[in-house]
């Protein structure tokens, strides 16, 4: 097959491609097949992101400077998954911190969970089956991604403070967007981590949000953000330890 007939096949199939995928869509000997790659590589044709997987170059590209949308590659990098976190705050305009990392959920494991492709830092977060869920399609380019619904990236935010900038961004992008509140409970109590509720109850009751969240019927006490230093002031009502300065929650008010 000739090296154009090859290239025009898999650029139907778009601008991401496997060596498997390479293989069902040519049926060429994987030995050949991957001599093939290697010579489209060496060409500029083609350029690899990781083992076995491989991004199309167009003609008016140029090898080493041509990338894709970080989205696109984010949502490649493992299956199934969707962009999340911090990343999800971002594109959904709820923070205005610009992430030098995009992260991507999952429930696969993988080997490396930080990667770094075409000069972009990403970092695969694995979570339980049970907390994948609330996810969307949405089109990048001319791609299809799954992406956190904006409830489900807060959600997630409170679960993992670490991966978006701590709860500061999580109170900064309740305070400016509106949100569904039956599926910010839902997700709170699907999510199951009380400390998710915990942290929602206690922000939505210092932006003066009205919802409905249950109080916890506890007696140990939770860290609002655990990448802070922990220490500060009781809240008794949600059961945490308010460890964030409280001249910046008090801007939020």
């Amino acid at each position: 097959m000739r090296m154009f007939d090859f290239l025009s096949k898999l650029a139907k199939h778009g601008e991401v491609f496997t060596i498997e995928d390479a293989y069902k869509l040519t049926n060429i000997e994987k030995h050949y097949l991957r001599k093939l790659l290697y010579r489209l590589e060496k060409r500029g044709a083609i350029e690899r992101i990781e083992r076995g997987k491989y991004i199309i170059i167009p003609l008016h590209g140029e090898k080493g400077k041509y990338t894709l949308h970080e989205f696109i590659i984010g949502s490649f990098l493992v299956e199934p998954c969707a962009i999340a976190y911090w990343s999800a705050l971002n594109h959904y305009g709820l923070t205005e911190q610009i992430p030098t990392t995009v992260f991507v959920q999952t429930i696969s494991w993988k080997k490396k969970q930080e990667i770094n492709v075409f000069g972009v830092r990403y970092r695969i977060v694995r979570v339980k089956e049970d907390k994948f869920f609330g996810i969307r399609r949405e089109w990048i380019e001319e791609t299809q991604i799954n992406i956190t619904d904006k409830e489900k990236t807060v959600i997630d935010c409170l679960d993992k403070p670490q991966y978006c900038g701590g709860i500061i961004e999580v109170a900064k992008a309740l305070k400016n967007d509106e949100f569904d509140k039956d599926k910010l409970i839902d997700y709170a109590k699907n999510i199951g981590n009380s400390g998710v509720t915990r942290r929602l109850g206690y922000l939505c009751d210092l932006l003066s949000i009205s919802i409905a969240i249950p109080e916890v019927n506890t007696k140990n006490y939770l860290y609002l953000d655990p990448t802070m230093p922990h220490k500060g002031s009781k809240n008794s009502k949600w059961r945490l330890t308010i460890n964030l300065n409280k001249k910046i929650l008090g801007e939020l008010e």
